[in-house]
């Protein structure tokens, strides 16, 4: 569904569709909505938007489930579609975004389906290139090994249950009641739920024990390991997945099932990411903390130290407020390095992930590591013209003594901008005119804004201008229409 900048609904192609599933003649729905069938005509070929008195009308007379229909229109498998038809092997068809937008309107299980195929086409691609590689160097070993991408098949696998799991949520809840209510501190509740449900004790150890590992669990002494490098919160979040993997591996496996994955590295990474969620669970409970979240306009600094945790747990466990009936605001999150590899991204908030390369250098996450520390704000505005309020703030790693090298890792965390009035950090901000929005891009590759001076690479649905007579301040010259 495209929207215009004064948020106007098309949605002709879900309409239409609409009205076959429901066996109902343009005439039939027309009467049932009370307008005329040449004006239905007119919305289900987009060249009228609807209205907010036509929405309610349909959700009245034919039980439409509104976000449904007004929402983002699976935003994600359109942006999918867009680095689909960006391939340089497509690009010859000329399909325009309002085409990708009618394919998933009328379609969606047949888009998703195309995504998946050209998915399976990058990753042979990706294959062959390896093997090809292997091949050449005499040293390889098993050169025919094919190459796999569990961390891709776990994001998309949270992202596909929007990073919220309720059956980890009443289990962290569970564990609050029997256990950690009553307790002097969290981390005496779990500490001491270990040694009384397990016979286990957590013992930490010096870092030159420890090497590389920040935990390890030693099945023959029953002790959990953890580094003195931990700070306090990681230490809880490490005790707490210890716990979720213990005690919940029956609930762990039932939801690695539904991933449908036959790689064993992909359901082992699955394992232990969803008993991160638990742990995230167990140490911002759901309840308390959204309600600590609404309370603090969402102020992520002030909700560390409430709930005594990084600023980058308190930001991940933002993106899993989706609980029906109770959510909070749908947030993304990415995580990069200083060289803009991403290390982690959840897209709850709507906003798109390029599958391949990093983010837009516009894009302010990059500018929190010139200000350590600091939380920089910004509105930005994506091609599709939709806006998002983005926070950032850089997040230093574990520190193993002065002569081990620091990892600084900055954290982005945005929302669609009808959210961000919520948010305390958007004070000041004029919301409504959007004039201070910074375009960017999903990535260089896919991006075909013209004249863009943080350019890294040329779009590859573009052709190249090469005119040794012309320089402009972008490094790439490309024609801006096919």
């Amino acid at each position: 569904m495209a929207k215009n900048a004064a948020n106007k609904i098309f949605a002709g192609p879900r309409l239409r569709r609409l009205r076959r599933d429901l066996g109902l003649t343009q005439v039939q729905m027309a009467e049932g909505l009370a307008i005329s069938p040449s004006y239905l005509n007119l919305l289900e070929r987009n060249q009228r938007p609807l209205s907010a008195q036509l929405l309610l009308k349909l959700a009245d007379a034919y039980d439409v489930n509104l976000k449904g229909l007004a929402g983002d229109q699976g935003g994600r498998t359109i942006s999918d579609l867009k680095e689909v038809f960006s391939d340089p092997l497509l690009e010859s068809f000329d399909v325009s975004t309002q085409d990708l937008l009618d394919l998933h309107g009328i379609t969606p299980a047949a888009a998703q389906a195309l995504v998946a195929l050209y998915r399976a086409y990058r990753q042979t691609a990706e294959q062959t290139a390896g093997l090809a590689e292997k091949m050449t160097d005499l040293n390889a070993a098993n050169p025919a090994e094919p190459v796999a991408f569990p961390v891709e098949e776990v994001r998309d696998f949270f992202v596909a249950h929007k990073n919220h799991f309720p059956e980890l949520e009443s289990a962290a809840e569970e564990l609050w009641t029997h256990s950690l209510s009553k307790a002097d501190s969290l981390a005496a509740g779990l500490r001491q739920h270990l040694k009384t449900h397990h016979s286990m004790a957590v013992q930490v150890m010096p870092v030159e024990f420890m090497d590389q590992l920040v935990r390890r669990f030693d099945r023959h002494s029953n002790r959990l390991f953890l580094s003195e490098a931990l700070p306090h919160s990681a230490r809880n979040f490490q005790i707490a997945s210890q716990i979720g993997l213990l005690e919940h591996g029956g609930l762990l496996e039932e939801i690695i099932a539904q991933s449908r994955t036959l790689q064993e590295e992909t359901r082992r990474l699955l394992r232990i990411s969803l008993a991160g969620y638990f742990a995230g669970a167990v140490l911002m409970p759901y309840e308390k903390f959204l309600k600590a979240a609404e309370k603090k306009r969402y102020d992520i600094e002030l909700l560390c130290q409430r709930f005594d945790a990084s600023y980058e747990q308190v930001s991940h466990r933002l993106t899993t407020m989706q609980r029906p009936g109770s959510p909070g605001i749908p947030f993304f999150f990415i995580r990069i390095d200083p060289a803009g590899n991403i290390s982690k991204r959840l897209s709850a908030g709507g906003f798109h992930f390029a599958r391949f390369g990093g983010a837009c250098p516009r894009w302010n996450v990059h500018e929190a590591f010139r200000n350590p520390g600091k939380i920089v704000t910004q509105i930005v505005e994506m091609p599709d013209k939709t806006a998002y309020f983005s926070i950032a703030r850089s997040v230093d790693g574990l520190h193993n003594g002065h002569h081990a090298p620091l990892t600084q890792l900055a954290i982005g965390l945005g929302c669609e901008i009808s959210h961000a009035p919520r948010l305390v950090y958007s004070d000041g901000y004029d919301l409504n005119t959007l004039k201070l929005a910074t375009p960017i891009g999903l990535t260089c590759r896919l991006c075909e804004r013209v004249g863009c001076g943080h350019r890294a690479f040329p779009p590859l649905s573009r052709k190249l201008i090469v005119d040794e007579s012309m320089k402009t301040a972008s490094p790439f010259m490309f024609h801006s229409h096919d």
